[in-house]
């Protein structure tokens, strides 16, 4: 029950990385308004969890402020911040994304940071306690060709986690990242290209322990940097890739 009595926003919930952190937060004991574009699969996983749900683009400031005042008007505060929520593009030479592409990718993986810290934020230095944990990827430290500008959003994320750690310190909130390599996730085949047996098994030579991440596996990190036990911790981009960025 690492997270006993906190109250927690996961964007992206309704599947893969997301749908892990919220199984796993509300086993350690945190309530959690599971966030995410498909509200179908939102109710899906509130309703297996005994959260509540909520239908948000993240890349709608309107959408991410009614999704703090559905928390609010729930628990009457917000003590954990999990930014999931994630998309990337077509594997391609850089110059051939679209820009549509790009803007997609840049409004819901950079962008969505800075909409949920303009919401949340204010909520946490009056409160003088909160955590923010920003899911970023492997992608963003040890880039690989033909995922450029998905590469460059993940590197921003982390530039701004360790931004955000060092100014929101003195208000006692602690800023994280954590870094996965590619899971069992919905975007596992635009990483890839295709998913085919040949491509994992040459995607998984990379990883020195072999296999993909899971859903529990970015859970149970989620929940140790979220909980108390990581008090001293802020600031970091955490690896949780079997070894991939060595």
């Amino acid at each position: 029950m690492r997270l006993e009595g906190k109250t927690a926003i996961v964007t992206g919930a309704g599947s893969g990385f997301g749908a892990g952190i919220a199984r796993v937060f509300s086993r350690e004991g945190a309530s959690v308004l599971v966030a995410d574009l498909n509200e179908e699969a939102a109710v899906a996983i509130a309703d297996e969890i005994g959260g509540a749900a909520i239908k948000t683009d993240v890349s709608n400031g309107a959408d991410v402020k009614a999704m703090a005042q559905a928390a609010l008007t729930q628990w009457g505060h917000i003590d954990i911040l999990v930014n999931n929520a994630g998309i990337t593009h077509q594997r391609g030479a850089l110059e051939d994304i679209s820009e549509e592409d790009f803007d997609r990718v840049m409004a819901v993986n950079a962008k969505s940071v800075y909409l949920t810290a303009r919401e949340i934020v204010p909520l946490m230095k009056a409160a003088r306690n909160g955590v923010i944990l920003n899911i970023a990827s492997t992608a963003g430290i040890s880039p690989r060709p033909q995922l450029n500008w998905y590469n460059a959003s993940k590197g921003w994320m982390i530039a701004a986690t360790k931004t955000m750690a060092v100014e929101l310190a003195p208000d006692q909130i602690r800023v994280n990242a954590l870094c996965p390599v590619a899971g069992e996730t919905p975007l596992l085949a635009s990483f890839m290209g295709e998913d085919t047996p040949e491509i994992r098994a040459k995607f998984l030579s990379t990883i020195p322990l072999g296999r993909f991440s899971t859903p529990q596996d970015i859970g149970e990190a989620s929940a140790f940097l979220c909980s108390d036990a990581a008090s001293m911790i802020t600031g970091v981009a955490l690896e949780v890739d079997g070894g991939r960025c060595i």
